[in-house]
């Protein structure tokens, strides 16, 4: 019995198991070991806010490549009204939790197809792993050991990192929340009190409709370095005009975007189909691209993809617009300075853009929206510290991620390849580049599903 362990049960590690029971042969066990309540959902997918929506529409949204209405399929079973409104259709965009839903349900129908025997679902949180030995061990808290002769890291997205302020102590008040996703992040607020969302993404838009919905009166101000907002997604896709090959330098990239979104216009299609054309070749893009590109597109140029390659559905874009034309959510450009706590209130110091003077607004509450975590060097998750100071991974040279090859293998500290340990997900950026949304996760799994089918085959059963 070969024994494959994969540490983290959110949608990317949940997604490798099901296409690992699909591939390997029958002599391969898996362990799905997760440290939160659920199995299958992650954070973004296991919401209760039922506006929390999807910013991909079904038709693209199965978790398998060879069954593309899976998804959709499946939300046509479900209870009217599971979507809110009329019945799902291809460009519906459906609650996040109703999608978590979907991917929990595969997860209980292969474990009933599968066994126990063949997936075991273990709650609890890896400390350290233990590469010495074979097979591997992985130890958990409470004091408990799993041995597995493969392990994928499939550990999601870390909270954000603070920014750095002249008083860092104001971290540590009730005044801030670190985490947009942590259960209290919006309550106990007065409905009339100030709210400030450090960031202007995605993140940031789903905590404007959480604090719209639980019927908040007071100012929501968004704060961000350019105070760029997600574009909504075009009603109708249109497909893109034909267009020349992609370029791999990142002026050159960015020029012909720009003509081609121009064009596609002109021509009475849309800039969207431009974007979401390029989206099979993104990797293939990023991997071409040398690495002084990459650095330059990061620093220059990455609010403006993120803002156009991931969108809003129109439901969710009418209500920002309608928050932000009644003057209730107020986006700020600049960088915070500073945090003072008083009578209460935060009044929060920024620099707005291009401008010296500093200037200032007063609320309850600072929530930490801007973006996940990534520079593996500072984050403290035990069993990412034991690896970094064992030598057994490396942050990659970008500063998103674990350095990985093209198979997902992890590298070490001096660039040796790993037989036994790999990673899936965001953590896998450096490398991949687009690597949180459900078709890249789908296509990097099912890739490495095959792969490590591979291995198990060439291996012989253990006893």
């Amino acid at each position: 019995m070969t024994t494959i362990a994969i540490i983290g049960a959110g949608f990317s590690g949940t997604l490798l198991s099901l296409h690992l029971l699909r591939h390997c042969p029958a002599h391969a066990r898996l362990v799905l070991i997760e440290r939160n309540s659920q199995f299958g959902r992650g954070l973004a997918y296991a919401t209760p806010n039922a506006n929390h929506i999807l910013n991909v529409p079904a038709a693209r949204m199965s978790a398998f490549h060879d069954r593309p209405a899976d998804f959709l399929d499946w939300l046509k079973q479900q209870p009217e009204g599971a979507c809110g409104g009329a019945p799902p259709g291809p460009q519906t965009f459906a609650p996040r939790r109703v999608f978590g839903a979907y991917v929990r349900a595969l997860l209980n129908e292969e474990i009933k197809r599968s066994g126990r025997e063949r997936l075991e679902l273990v709650k609890g949180d890896v400390l350290t792993l233990e590469r010495s030995v074979s097979p591997m061990v992985l130890s958990l808290d409470r004091g408990r050991t799993v041995q597995a002769d493969m392990a994928v890291l499939a550990i999601g997205n870390f909270p954000p990192e603070p920014m750095p302020v002249a008083n860092t102590g104001f971290y540590d008040t009730p005044f801030y929340r670190a985490d947009p996703w942590v259960p209290d992040a919006l309550a106990d607020l007065d409905a009339d009190a100030g709210v400030l969302l450090v960031g202007t993404g995605l993140t940031t838009m789903d905590a404007v409709i959480s604090l719209l919905d639980q019927g908040h009166r007071g100012p929501i101000y968004a704060l961000s370095r350019r105070g760029l907002l997600p574009r909504r997604h075009a009603g109708v896709p249109v497909p893109a005009p034909e267009h020349e090959p992609y370029p791999t330098a990142v002026n050159a990239l960015a020029r012909f975007l720009r003509t081609e979104a121009d064009r596609a216009v002109a021509q009475g299609s849309g800039w969207q189909p431009v974007i979401d054309e390029l989206r099979p070749f993104t990797v293939d893009v990023w991997q071409a691209m040398p690495l002084q590109d990459r650095k330059r597109f990061l620093r220059h140029l990455r609010p403006w993809w993120d803002v156009h390659r991931h969108r809003m559905a129109a439901q969710v874009a009418d209500r920002i617009d309608a928050a932000r034309a009644s003057g209730q959510f107020r986006v700020l450009v600049g960088r915070v300075r500073d945090y003072a706590v008083r009578d209460g209130q935060v009044e929060v110091s920024y620099r707005p853009r291009r401008q010296d003077d500093l200037a200032a607004i007063t609320v309850s509450r600072v929530v930490n929206c801007a973006g996940p975590g990534a520079d593996y060097d500072r984050i403290q998750e035990p069993l990412i510290r034991d690896l970094l100071r064992d030598g057994v991974v490396r942050p990659d040279p970008l500063r998103l991620g674990l350095e990985v090859t093209g198979n997902c293998a992890l590298l070490n500290r001096q660039g040796a390849i790993s037989r036994r340990l790999f990673a899936v997900g965001p953590v896998t950026k450096g490398t991949f580049w687009e690597m949180t949304a459900v078709p890249d996760i789908r296509r990097q799994t099912e890739k490495l599903a095959e792969y490590l089918a591979g291995l198990v085959k060439a291996a012989p059963p253990q006893g």
